[in-house]
């Protein structure tokens, strides 16, 4: 371990110097793009030189270096007017931008100050695509799927590039440089529960797939997902939902400060969100309650530090129908497919929250980030998947349940240099995480009444990282290199003297991950690239202390080759071919959550390769088209032929739609979503069945008030929104059979919203 650091800290060593070893730093002019109202920053900001054609990209604060011999400059960024402008000759030059519709003609391919290939997608894609909920954020990212199947308030199940990643496992999941992501969680590993987010909140977003990503960590095998809230609002906001099923939604920001734009000002503002849906479409209601609590303030310190506090709430309480195994329909079990078996699944979250972050310029070109959160979190699930099956008298039905005291910290040096024809940037990140869950426990219930506790842990886990990333752009070259050190501490306690098979411990692993990506800008149009890189995801404590045999940090390694591509100035196409090699696979069950026997043997190594694309159009001034299309191939390494399918990894997954927004104030649009049919096991002899969704979305927005119609599956198809294999055996039957079982997709919901601004 001591030459495990040693060798890290001199490679970060070399990163951090490497900058000061290029001689004759060129004298520059310096842009600053700012948003018209929020008077903040807007990163990627495109900044193109005249005479000489050369483009860049704005820094996270806003600013960009230009030649000093550029007579004038174009300034464009997604969803702003684009301006054309001489420059007025001063050292810094304060470039204001106003919010516009999107215009994809003003769209150029540019290599930024790192090789942020979906940055461009995701901003498009906020600007354009409506979201009504933290779900629907999920699906912006391309190739994203969702499923519920344990009612509303439950994290929901997540598939990308060939994973069923169950509710977290393998896409890191962030908000606020705030991990989302629960590790040795009660129910599943790497469980990220997102409800907490109030959508109306959210600027913006960034995602990345793969594992390519040198400040990335834990979970990003098949990506990351990372959303930032608003710095400030414009304007008060109240809007008031509801819908079939007796759905009903409140949702209200208050804006209590806005002076950002003033030397030493500040912003704050405090969101509550509130969820009562009395049944959803089930014959068992749900009863999902929900409440969220939101408060954010932003102050200037000088005029070179920004510091930012966020305080969250939140609770939710809800009932569940769970999984339909095939046969209860046919044979009696259940009167319809939105019937009950075991009434007394459901389940309660809570979860209260600070994120501190400081942001400060200091000389010479550098600035920090220091980022640190504090959460406690109460969580508890009731579930019976396989009803009879382990105890035929009084049923399996169990509680997993925890509570949870998460703090940690992330610290981010940077630095950018122009050296005229050569731009570095050195990025440096150190980050801590304490997670404390005590008791985390499995008990034995029927009913809802307790009747034994299977197994109480008290479990503490540490991990450590240090990370540096360098970025040299050059003409039209950009070379990133990237490593990171990740060091865990495991420690579990068995709290229940009756069980035996439980493990008390502590268990020490560490990882390096190194990172290595390259692009090519032809033009303005077109852009390739190719990453590459090694991840991990880690395995829950109580798994590694219980039994070596499973990976305690199993790594990925992926190749992606992909383009950015403009045929024509209202077209953008993003498309990538991938390769992703996994040491150890993560399926439910596996991390001591979803199956009542405990432990089992690892499922072990696989490989995946796929094609991603998405298109963006834009048909006219108001109208506009995007399509995204995902393959993906995923197989066990170690099974034969035949027995070696990733049981319920997506193949094929696809969605399109069409947006319109006008400039009388009507916007929303219809789109689909389609998951092809899947290997339900790993034989490939069940079959978790495809569906294709369509929605539609129509909005008319006022200067001080909004009206809004959406319905989710506008023709009302039979679809199965989550499905999964068990050996099950009903209350009647002598034998348990393995099946699939179904939580029933939504049919036909329509809600309408009013939202009043003031």
């Amino acid at each position: 371990m001591i030459r495990l650091i040693f060798y890290y800290a001199i490679a970060i060593l070399i990163f951090l110097t490497l900058p000061q070893l290029v001689h004759g730093q060129s004298k520059n002019l310096v842009i600053h793009v700012i948003d018209s109202l929020s008077k903040e920053p807007l990163q990627d900001a495109v900044i193109r030189e005249i005479p000489s054609g050369r483009s860049f990209q704005a820094r996270k604060d806003g600013i960009c270096p230009v030649s000093a011999n550029t007579d004038s400059i174009i300034v464009s960024y997604i969803g702003y007017r684009t301006k054309k402008l001489k420059l007025a000759r001063k050292i810094c030059d304060t470039i204001v931008l106003k919010r516009y519709l999107v215009q994809l003609q003003d769209v150029a391919i540019v290599n930024g100050t790192r090789l942020d290939t979906y940055r461009l997608l995701s901003s498009i894609d906020l600007n354009l695509q409506p979201v009504k909920s933290a779900q629907d954020l999920l699906r912006l990212i391309p190739g994203l799927f969702i499923a519920q199947h344990m009612g509303g308030g439950k994290a929901e199940q997540i598939f990308i590039r060939g994973f069923d990643a169950d509710h977290g496992t393998d896409i890191n999941i962030s908000v606020d440089g705030m991990p989302v992501n629960m590790v040795t969680h009660a129910h599943g590993q790497g469980y990220a529960d997102l409800h907490f987010v109030i959508p109306e909140t959210v600027e913006s977003y960034d995602f990345g797939k793969g594992p390519y990503y040198a400040d990335k960590g834990d979970f990003t095998t098949a990506g990351f997902v990372s959303y930032a809230s608003k710095s400030s609002v414009p304007e008060n906001e109240i809007k008031l939902q509801a819908g079939k099923f007796d759905s009903f939604r409140m949702m209200e920001i208050a804006k209590l400060k806005n002076s950002l734009g003033r030397p030493n000002g500040e912003s704050a503002y405090i969101a509550a969100d509130e969820l009562y849906s009395n049944g959803g479409p089930f014959e068992f209601p749900e009863h999902f309650d929900r409440l969220n609590l939101f408060g954010k303030y932003v102050k200037k310190i000088g005029d070179n530090n920004v510091v930012t506090a966020d305080f969250f709430a939140f609770h939710s309480k809800w009932r569940s129908s769970g999984e339909i195994p095939d046969r209860a329909l046919s044979e009696g079990y259940v009167n319809s497919r939105f019937g009950v078996i075991d009434s007394a699944q459901g389940g309660l979250t809570d979860r209260v929250g600070l994120i501190l972050k400081m942001v400060s310029d200091i000389r010479n070109g550098w600035s920090m980030t220091n980022n640190a959160y504090l959460t406690y979190y109460d969580f508890s699930l009731i579930s019976n998947f396989t009803f009879y099956y382990y105890f035929p008298d009084q049923g399996d039905e169990f509680r997993q349940s925890e509570k949870r005291k998460l703090a940690g910290y992330n610290g981010t040096l940077t630095n950018s240099k122009d050296f005229g024809s050569l731009l570095l940037t050195t990025d440096f990140g150190s980050g801590i995480r304490l997670d404390h869950i005590s008791p985390i426990r499995m008990d034995h219930m029927e009913d809802g009444n307790f009747l034994a506790a299977f197994r109480i842990d008290d479990a503490n886990e540490y991990n450590g990282n240090l990370w540096a990333d360098e970025t040299l752009k050059t003409g039209k070259w950009l070379f990133n290199l990237g490593v990171r050190l990740d060091y865990f501490v495991f420690n579990v306690k068995n709290l229940l003297p009756t069980d035996t098979s439980a493990v008390s411990g502590t268990t020490e692993k560490g990882t390096v991950s190194p990172k290595i990506n390259i692009s090519y800008n032809v033009n303005d149009q077109v852009l390739l690239y190719i990453k590459s890189g090694k991840g991990f995801h880690s395995n829950d404590a109580r798994v590694v202390t219980a039994n070596k045999g499973f990976e305690v940090l199993p790594a990925a390694y992926g190749a992606d080759l992909g383009i950015n591509y403009k045929p024509l100035k209202n077209l953008f196409i993003n498309a990538a071919g991938w390769y992703l090699f996994l040491q150890q696979e993560f399926r439910f069950g596996q991390d001591l959550s979803d199956q009542l026997e405990g432990p089992i043997s690892p499922s072990g190594r696989t490989a995946r390769l796929g094609v991603d694309l998405s298109v963006r159009y834009q048909i006219n001034p108001w109208l506009f088209a995007n399509l995204n299309g995902n393959l993906a191939h995923a197989r066990y390494l170690d099974s034969a032929r035949g027995h070696n399918y990733v049981a319920l990894a997506p193949t094929f997954t696809s969605t399109a739609g069409l947006n319109f927004h006008s400039k009388n104030g009507f916007y929303g649009g219809i789109s689909y979503r389609y998951l092809h049919d899947r290997p339900g096991d790993s034989d490939n002899t069940l079959t978790a069945r495809g569906y294709f969704i369509t929605d539609l979305t129509v909005n008319y927005r006022h200067k001080n008030y909004e009206l809004g119609l959406a319905i989710e599956n506008l023709f009302n198809v039979v679809w199965d929104e989550s499905q999964i294999a068990y050996i099950a055996r009903l209350k009647n039957e002598a034998n348990a059979v393995e099946q699939i079982s179904y939580t029933p997709g939504v049919p036909f919901f329509p809600k309408l919203k009013f939202t009043r601004y003031f």
